[in-house]
């Protein structure tokens, strides 16, 4: 099928390289010596660190050890060390037959850290990779050693190596949203009185698979479309709702195209009979959905914690005599359209140790919240941020003023 003209084609590439270089950084700026990645059977249980150090898979236990020094050392079983040593990034690859705790314990005997970060949270859950059953590998072949008390949570290392998007990463993020924009605007000139949820949503779903992009999460959820009140709004998926004149229609998108996601959302207005614009409660709804989104803009700094950027959103909102959002204000973004670790959040149980961490340039946040406005549906938009050193910088283009869809 010939492609669309706002469709192009993204070199496919690795950002290995960039993403090692990074870690042995954030190793350094820590003060650790040794940052352990321990896995095994990578197509069943994939740690979600691991796309960062390794093109493709591994099947015996294998210990990717990134060391602040630069010189990183990948234990494999013998039949994946080809494909190791082809990655170009390990200073040594040493391979096994029977067993992996021997050459396990002598590289740690070479390297002798006082530190060794593994992966294991409680709060992130991309840094929550290392299974229990590992776990308890890695204390018996400690056995009779002291590095099972150097152990230590590798949370740290990887929510700044999740954060710090690279060149590389920024620019697949940006070939992302500007893929998603285009489709919104495909939806724009498609979406018609009487419609349904599941027939806009199908409409995105040619889209993307006429064109080779993947979903940023499960397909019978993205995207969300709520049309009007009657909609249930969340992760719900797309009904037979029809789209009705003087309600709003809502779209939440997200593609990943190689290997990086888009989060967007979207607002259109329809027109009843007689209307050239949108009424006051409407307009009164978006603009207070952009302002919240401005005033949580003006606050997202490197160095603020995640939850006072959420706070300075939430408060605009229940200044403007709505009542607050129960959801974050905004995730990072990137190969995982939750990309772990920092999230600007309230100060409520289930955003506890990730509300509180620093924003830090090169972090790519989502800015999303919503209103209701009573017999008329939603209002919600969400753009796509990256933070630099002196404030943000859009990688969509903000939604300024309400869409219409003329009946």
């Amino acid at each position: 099928m010939r492609k669309p003209p706002w469709y192009r084609e993204y070199r496919d590439v690795s950002i290995i390289p960039e993403k090692m270089a990074q870690a042995t950084q954030i190793l350094r700026d820590l003060n650790i010596d040794v940052w352990l990645v321990f896995v095994r059977e990578t197509l069943l249980n994939r740690d979600p660190a691991l796309d960062f150090i390794l093109d493709g898979e591994v099947t015996w236990r294998s210990a990717f050890l990134i060391t602040r020094s630069g010189h990183h050392i990948a234990i494999v079983g013998h039949f994946d060390a080809r494909n190791i040593e082809s990655m170009d990034v390990f200073s040594q690859v040493v391979d096994y037959h029977h067993g992996i705790r021997e050459p396990l314990l002598e590289a740690l005997q070479q390297l002798r850290p006082r530190k060794i970060a593994i992966n294991y949270s409680t709060s992130d859950v991309a840094a929550d990779g290392l299974t229990v059953g590992l776990y308890h590998n890695l204390h018996d072949y400690f056995e009779n050693t002291d590095y099972a008390s150097r152990l230590i949570s590798a949370e740290p290392i990887i929510a700044a190596l999740r954060g710090r998007k690279s060149p590389t990463e920024i620019e697949l993020v940006q070939a992302a949203v500007n893929i998603t924009e285009q489709i919104f605007d495909e939806v724009g000139r498609f979406a018609k009185v009487g419609m349904t949820q599941r027939e806009i949503a199908d409409f995105v779903h040619f889209h993307i698979e006429s064109h080779g992009l993947d979903y940023a999460w499960e397909k019978n959820y993205d995207p969300i479309v709520t049309c009007g009140p009657y909609s249930p709004y969340g992760h719900a998926a797309p009904s037979d709702v029809p789209l009705e004149k003087g309600h709003t229609l809502h779209i939440d998108l997200g593609i990943k195209h190689n290997g990086y996601c888009s989060d967007l959302q979207r607002m259109w207005y329809v027109l009843d009979d007689g209307e050239t614009t949108a009424p006051p409660d409407v307009k009164h709804a978006f603009d207070t959905v952009y302002g919240a989104i401005k005033a949580g803009e003006a606050a997202l700094r490197p160095g603020v914690p995640g939850w006072k950027v959420d706070a300075a959103a939430r408060q605009y909102i229940v200044d403007n005599n709505y009542a607050e959002y129960m959801h974050a204000f905004g995730h990072l973004l990137g190969r995982s359209v939750h990309d772990g670790a920092t999230v600007l959040a309230p100060r409520w149980e289930r955003y506890a140790g990730i509300c509180e961490l620093p924003v830090e340039v090169g972090n790519i946040f989502t800015l999303e919240l919503h209103v209701t406005i009573p017999e008329r549906g939603i209002m919600s938009v969400e753009e796509d941020v990256l933070v630099t050193d002196t404030g943000v910088q859009y990688l969509s283009k903000p939604q300024t003023e309400l869409r219409y869809i003329h009946s």
